[in-house]
């Protein structure tokens, strides 16, 4: 694993890992897709130049993340890049996104001192990490991109 490797988010499946279709792994990557999952799997249209698209919007700190994968079968991997929206700030970033947002009240407390209580939480790792796992476990790679995958 190299410097680039690091910065990207790239990481190799385990060593003896088999190495499952482009159809298997499309497949494990839709079953991540649940009640209980926060974010939504699919296929990707035509405009957004990928095989697969996962979102996630949180509504109630006005982010929208999106990452676009492709898959790459001749390499055995998944190149995936990371958009993020912010409507509060108005901010977009492409790339490798790896923040958490938390929103915060400040409020008294029952002994009339002032107190922080988290509202909502928002960690892209809850996002990435099945997705990567589900790759990782087919015997695929999952390059991260920067510019265009």
């Amino acid at each position: 694993m190299g410097i680039f490797d690091r910065l990207t988010g790239t990481r190799y499946p385990d060593a003896g890992v088999a190495a499952r279709s482009a159809a298997e792994v499309r497949a494990a990557l839709l079953a991540v897709n649940g009640p209980g999952v926060p974010f939504v799997v699919r296929n990707g249209a035509p405009s957004e130049r990928a095989d697969l698209v996962a979102v996630w919007r949180v509504r109630e700190l006005g982010i929208t993340v999106r990452t676009r994968m492709r898959l790459v079968p001749a390499q055995r991997e998944v190149r995936a890049i990371d958009e993020q929206w912010d409507a509060q700030t108005r901010e977009y970033s492409r790339g490798q996104v790896t923040s958490v947002a938390r929103d915060w009240t400040i409020e008294r407390g029952a002994d009339g001192r002032l107190q922080k209580t988290e509202g909502a939480r928002f960690d892209f790792a809850e996002m990435r990490n099945p997705l990567r796992g589900a790759v990782l476990d087919a015997g695929w790679t999952w390059r991260g991109v920067v510019f265009r995958i």
